[in-house]
This record gives C-alpha cells, structure tokens and sequence, in this order.
C-alpha cells in the first residue's frame, strides 16, 4: 500500500511526463495559441487547439519545466493572471465553435509574486472559475501530477475529472497544511495522510471520476501504457458529454459541483432542495 506522502513525492517527479508530453503522446495534431489579448503571454499555460482521433478539441493545461532554465521561465507550472486570461480566452473560444476542452492541470498553486498580485491574480483565477463553470461544451479536466489551491481549480470545474494513479489534489501543500496546523512543516507526511488528497481519496468523496492507474514507481516518458489509457478515456468521455445538451450540461456541471463530498451522496428532495436548486441555476446561468 502506497502511502499519500510517497503519492505526493511521485506527484512531484521531475521525471514525471508533463502537459507538452500528454499532448504529443495523446493528440493526433495541436496548434498552440499564445497571449491573452491584454497583457501579455505566460509560458506556464499551453493551450491550443487539438484534434483527438479527428475530433476538434481546446487543450490547456499547466506546464512545468524539464531544465533549471525551462522551470524558472515557466515559474515551475504556475500560472500569472495573463495565464489564466489566456485560458479564459481560449475556452470561450471553443465554446463559439463547440469543441469540447480537456485540461491538464499540474502546478503547486497560482503564482503569488507582488506582480501577479498587482495585476489581478485573486480576479483572474475567479473568473476563470465563472467561465468554466458556465461553458456551453463539454469540459474534462485531467489530474497529471500536483493539482494545488485556486491555482488547479481554475482549470478543474469541469463535467469529469480523470486522475492518473500518483497525481493529488488539495487545497494547499501538505507542507504548508503543516505548517498552519501544527507550526511545524516537518510533519508534512503525516499532513498529507490527514489531507485526503490522493486520487483514490478523492474518487470516495465523489471528486474523482476515473483513476487512470500507473506501473510502480510512477509514471514515465517510457510508460506509453499510460498514455494509450488516458487516450482512450478521454475518447470515451468525450463521446459520453457530445451527446448532452448544452444546457444540460450546464445543469449538470453545477449539480455536481455542489454536491461533491457529502452532497454527492445525497439526493436533494424535490420539495425543497431541487426546487431551491433549479432555481439558483437560472440565476447562475443568466
């Protein structure tokens, strides 16, 4: 049994496959776009347009550096607000011309430099949220390594979420849970244990809907298996979402927002708490 601290060391591999990597193995062609049409370009997000087994699809997701430099240039996976603007840009993009998105979400947390502060982080990253959340196309957000804070759920509100085996997702660092908790950052592995962050954790309390599974040890440029099995569930989810609604997935997308954790197992009646809901979804829609 895989403990969630050894997960969380094998979540964070330099070894690891990043998003540059998941999009040559899994797509059959991508055009990267650039910019977000009012500051500036990040090099931490990637995004473009994809085609998966000749369906035209949006691809954004978070990415980390091979090299010191590449790391350093792309502020190891974490994004700035331009960043999360050109994400913006892209799904409403995809949106006019119906392609469904797939992110890939791997990154320690948003950038917190006075300078991303400065220019907006806290109202990019909510918007984000909005966007996604309100998308009239079908939206997969893929877990491939660290999924951290607002940082990983601005590219995470989502109809399905895929985790491969060794990847997590948690509110902030375990080291950081730590340190808050306990003042002590040393106690971290017991943090990660506490924090239920792991994506079989994650698949019990309804945030998690498929863990693709990965060889002992991780996940590699050398493991193709892996690749080939991500490929083939994200045809398969993407065939499932094509045929609702796009209204219906709206619908859908924010009931199951509010009830994952606890609400997930629990059908609201349809005295009360359905009828509260239909109605908070014309209200959000609008």
């Amino acid at each position: 049994m895989i403990s969630a601290a050894e997960r969380v060391r094998l979540a964070r591999a330099p070894e690891r496959p990043v998003t540059s990597d998941y999009i040559d193995n899994i797509f059959d062609e991508f055009f990267p776009l650039a910019g977000d049409r009012l500051h500036g370009e990040d090099k931490s997000i990637l995004g473009g347009i994809g085609s998966l087994d000749g369906i035209p699809v949006t691809v954004i997701g978070q990415l980390k550096g091979r090299t010191i430099e590449e790391n350093i240039e792309r502020r190891f996976g974490m994004a700035s607000p331009e960043g999360y603007r050109k994400a913006q840009r892209l799904m409403k993009q995809a949106e006019k011309f119906h392609r469904p998105v797939i992110t890939f979400v791997d990154t320690p947390g948003a950038y917190p430099g006075i300078e991303a502060e400065a220019e907006g982080q806290g109202e990019a990253i909510a918007r984000s949220l909005a966007v996604m959340g309100r998308l009239k196309t079908p939206c997969i957000s893929v877990f491939i390594g660290e999924g951290g804070s607002g940082g990983a759920l601005a590219l995470a509100v989502s109809d399905r979420i895929i985790m491969l085996e060794n990847s997590i997702f948690s509110i902030l660092s375990p080291e950081g849970f730590a340190s808050i908790l306990w003042k002590d950052s040393s106690r971290w592995e017991e943090a990660a244990e506490a924090m239920k962050l792991t994506a079989g954790d994650l698949k019990e309390l309804g945030v998690c809907d498929v863990i693709v599974p990965e060889p002992a040890g991780g996940v590699t440029l050398e493991t193709p298996k892996v690749f080939a099995r991500l490929r083939e569930e994200l045809l398969k989810t993407v065939s499932e979402l094509s045929r609702i609604s796009s209204g219906s997935l709206v619908e859908k997308r924010y009931r199951r927002l509010r009830m994952i954790d606890r609400a997930a197992k629990k059908k609201p009646s349809d005295e009360t708490d359905g009828r509260t809901y239909k109605s908070e979804v014309e209200i959000w829609q609008e």
